[in-house]
């Protein structure tokens, strides 16, 4: 075979594969990705819905403009609400920027050292959990820790746990994934003990000191600590592809509007969140922006420097394999293009 037919064939070949790999990808996320950007954030928000999302809502805060507050789809399918930008939504992992701050407050306050070891904090873990007595706080809050992630559980999401006892017995003698700051991964086990820390340091639910050391100088005043303190008809509905049910109900933590996000991350960004000191602690610890995920809710807090713009979105389904993580995420920088132009 001639060297020139030899590179005929391999490039035959190449276009093939490619071809079939297209065939793995979803058409609908190629779609998203390839169509002319709308005018306005309003189209794209209705354009979502014409995916396979229930409701969305964006809220941005830009500097020199007014703020945006912009829905679609339903706040409850069910019974036919449309969604409305001041809806209460689960915020799941975004919570854990709230945690980081107040871990950051009370180490500024000399409650807490994020050189103490989970050993020290929670004795009754040393021999339960790989390397307690290496892992420190500032791993903890950096998911650097090694310890596995609870909600990696196989089924864990059929059929969640409710409690920290629960949660915790899940990981309990369970093999470290990797030496205490020797690698990354993001390990919601982590915050389940750092919650423990800070409710032991501070005698009780360390939420009451997160409203009175964030949400009330904020005033933030549609953020909440679980579904127990609101109103459920606020809640906007939740909706997984293949489960026949509203997963409003489950109580998952958190809840706010995406105004009171976008508040916070705004405060957190050009630092009056923070009294004198404190900001070069949590600079050091964590980031400062992050998304969430529980069945029902997708979350997603931003902040774009170059817009000086904050840009919350809300997505009320989710599916098994994630591809509407995906397809959130093509949306969001959709809508980030738009306000660029």
């Amino acid at each position: 075979m001639t060297k020139k037919k030899t590179k005929r064939i391999f490039k035959i070949v190449l276009i093939l594969a490619s071809i079939a790999s297209l065939f793995f990808v979803p058409w609908l996320l190629v779609k998203a990705w390839i169509l002319p950007l709308p005018d306005t954030i309003q189209e794209q928000a209705d354009e979502a819905i014409g995916y396979e999302f229930e409701g969305v809502i964006v809220y941005i805060d830009q500097a020199g403009k007014a703020p945006q507050y912009i829905a679609s789809g339903w706040h409850d399918r069910e019974g036919k609400v449309p969604a409305y930008p001041q809806a209460l939504f689960k915020l799941a992992s975004i919570s854990k920027l709230y945690d980081a701050v107040a871990v950051t407050k009370l180490v500024h306050d000399g409650r807490l050292s994020l050189d103490k070891t989970l050993a020290e904090y929670l004795p009754e873990l040393v021999g339960k959990i790989e390397n307690a007595d290496e892992i420190t706080l500032r791993m903890l809050v950096q998911h650097r820790s090694g310890i596995p992630n609870f909600t990696d559980t196989p089924n864990f999401w059929a059929n969640p746990t409710a409690t920290y006892k629960e949660s915790l017995a899940l990981i309990l003698d369970k093999p470290a994934n990797f030496e205490p700051g020797e690698d990354y991964e993001y390990c919601n086990t982590n915050y389940l003990l750092i919650n423990k820390i800070m409710d032991n340091e501070l005698g009780y639910d360390n939420f009451q000191f997160i409203k009175k050391e964030i949400l009330k100088p904020l005033q933030l005043d549609h953020t909440f600590g679980s579904l127990q303190e609101v109103n459920i008809d606020n809640v906007m509905s939740g909706y997984h592809v293949d489960h026949p049910l509203d997963l409003k109900t489950d109580d998952h933590g958190m809840l706010a509007t995406a105004e009171d996000v976008g508040t916070f991350v705004r405060a957190l960004n050009d630092g009056s969140l923070f009294e004198e000191g404190e900001q070069e602690i949590y600079a050091s610890i964590y980031k400062y922006e992050h998304a969430g995920w529980v069945p029902g809710y997708q979350s997603f807090a931003n902040y774009h420097e170059d817009l000086d713009a904050v840009v919350v979105t809300f997505y009320s389904t989710t599916d098994p394999k994630l591809y509407l993580w995906n397809l959130s995420e093509i949306i969001n920088n959709r809508i980030v293009k738009i306000l660029k132009k």
